[in-house]
């Protein structure tokens, strides 16, 4: 196994390991004591998840939050400086995609160490591929502002960029906000513009549907509490 800073995907959802992850991240990951992760507990979970055996207590965890400073970030690549691999473990997903973990791999890089990302479920680009959408161009925003009119302006906003730039526009919401989400994004957008609601991505009760903006009034489903991403295109 290469000495490097190993990017491992974790699942999306409470779902089986074998059926997102290949069996080769398994042995990556059971060559590695070192991990930097956004939460702990949850990486905790996910390792015993991978292999019920794992030796939880002669792991090292060096826990990555938007509260985690440079310096930190700096001192926690000691070990993979020594010639030790080191992992980067996210919530959920691919690690330094919309994640504080892309903090590390850019110090990583400038440091000139090897960085390799592992294959895992991504909810940006599978709801990319499900949406119908263009796949050419895209671009993901995260979360839009809480205050009313400036989401209302950010909906606008980036509705504009479908039409003038032909780029599928994503974006999240937290989910118990998700209802409302919905119910601005169908008032702010033209009634032929197209919304894709990518909801519980690899996980039971998967869904995604495309539809224009009229077709989605009065038939959205309760998202109150699934993780999902929002899709506009024209």
């Amino acid at each position: 196994m290469e000495t490097a800073l190993y990017l491992l995907p974790v699942t999306l959802g409470d779902t089986p390991i074998e059926t997102v992850l290949p069996s080769y991240n398994k042995e990556i990951i059971l060559g590695i004591s070192h991990f930097i992760v956004e939460d702990v507990r949850s990486a905790r979970r996910f390792l015993k998840k991978v292999d019920r055996e794992i030796d939880i207590d002669t792991l090292t965890f060096y826990p990555l939050n938007k509260h985690t400073s440079p310096e930190d970030i700096s001192g926690y690549l000691k070990p993979l400086m020594a010639g030790l691999s080191m992992g980067v473990i996210s919530e959920a997903g691919c690690p330094a995609v919309a994640d504080p973990g892309a903090d590390v791999v850019a110090i990583a890089q400038r440091k000139n160490l090897k960085v390799v990302p592992l294959v895992g479920p991504s909810s940006i680009i599978l709801s990319v591929m499900g949406s119908g959408f263009n796949g050419q161009s895209f671009a993901f925003h995260g979360y839009l502002p809480i205050e009313p009119g400036e989401r209302a302006k950010k909906i606008r906003t980036l509705e504009q960029r479908v039409y003038a730039e032909h780029q599928t526009q994503l974006f999240i919401e937290t989910p118990y906000r998700n209802n409302k989400m919905v119910e601005d994004i169908l008032q702010n957008c033209r009634p032929q513009t197209k919304l894709c609601i990518a909801a519980n991505i690899t996980c039971e009760g998967e869904y995604i549907k495309t539809k224009t903006v009229k077709e989605w009034q009065g038939k959205v489903p309760d998202l109150s509490k699934i993780p999902c991403i929002f899709l506009l295109y024209k």
